[in-house]
């Protein structure tokens, strides 16, 4: 027979009955009246064509037939009951597995090693992905469960999505700790003195700032170009060049590169970095675990 033709509610029924051995005692489990579970009873017998059970003097006997269903049902419960449920019950300590964040380089650089820490103790089987996101691309991923998080300024997500602010974005200026100017104040003519290094990132954070920069027709000395972060540190380290970059950047790269840096001398917006998530996996209990744990990173501080 198919599923189609049998009330599945049915073998709840049938399952107490199997595990009491009585009607009485199944009605009490199920918290339903006595000649509800009998009615039950009779209809899954007429489907199945089958007695079921037997009334003896021990209990309610099952029939060979309803021994051989006993096991499948069992299991096709447990199984169906575990799904419902996991979505509260992750347990990070045993899961193995991975989450793919998409990202920006500079959110990789501030961002993954903090999260690696805080997983590190509690969450030892656990592998964390970091990508870029490709706006072409970005929403369909995160549909699929391809990509759990996505995080920064994403204006594109917005209906079927769920966001919250991680925190709030501001630039600076970070240059070499030796460098001439280091001790001094920047200020607007000093900035505009200075030998520059420029990226020039697809981010929609970083492309905004740009854009303010040419709209305030700040005359910059640019003396380099590239086309990620994760340059900047090197060319800082080894030059007398400075550069406008997220206060995350700096934060991430002044000790191990020697940098210093200080408030942006030119008024620049500021925006919020936020965590997206899609409506799919709003209650789904691994990404419940680690949102959570990212939103409990300490925000970016001088």
């Amino acid at each position: 027979m198919e599923l189609n033709e049998l009330d599945l509610n049915l073998l709840l029924t049938f399952h107490e009955i199997m595990r009491e051995r009585s009607v009485s005692k199944a009605a009490e489990n199920l918290a339903l009246a006595q000649p509800t579970v009998s009615q039950a009873l009779s209809r899954l017998r007429a489907t199945l064509n089958d007695d079921l059970f037997q009334r003896t003097s021990t209990g309610m006997e099952p029939t060979p037939f309803a021994e051989q269903l006993a096991d499948p049902v069992a299991y096709a419960l447990r199984s169906l009951k575990e799904a419902l449920n996991q979505r509260g019950s992750f347990d990070s300590a045993s899961w193995t597995g991975s989450f793919t964040l998409a990202t920006t380089d500079f959110g990789e650089a501030y961002l993954l090693p903090r999260i690696l820490e805080k997983i590190k103790g509690v969450a030892p089987g656990i592998c964390v992905r970091s990508v870029r996101y490709m706006p072409d691309t970005l929403k369909a991923q995160m549909e699929k469960g391809e990509i759990d998080l996505a995080i920064g300024l994403l204006p594109n997500l917005e209906a079927g999505y769920y966001q919250r602010r991680l925190f709030q974005h501001d630039y600076v200026c970070l240059y070499r700790r030796s460098h001439p100017w280091a001790g001094m104040k920047l200020d607007a003519d000093k900035f505009q003195e200075a030998d520059h290094l420029v990226v020039e990132s697809p981010d929609p954070g970083h492309y905004m700032i740009e854009t303010v920069l040419k709209k305030m027709a700040v005359q910059r000395k640019i003396k380099a170009v590239v086309s990620h972060f994760g340059a900047i540190p090197y060319i800082l380290r080894s030059t007398d060049l400075i550069a406008t970059v997220p206060r995350i950047i700096a934060l991430a790269h002044q000790a191990q590169f020697d940098l210093d840096f200080q408030p942006h001398p030119l008024d620049l917006p500021t925006f919020s970095v936020n965590v997206f998530w899609h409506a799919r996996y709003n209650r789904d209990g691994a990404n419940q675990w680690l949102r959570n744990l990212i939103f409990d990173l300490p925000s970016p501080s001088p």
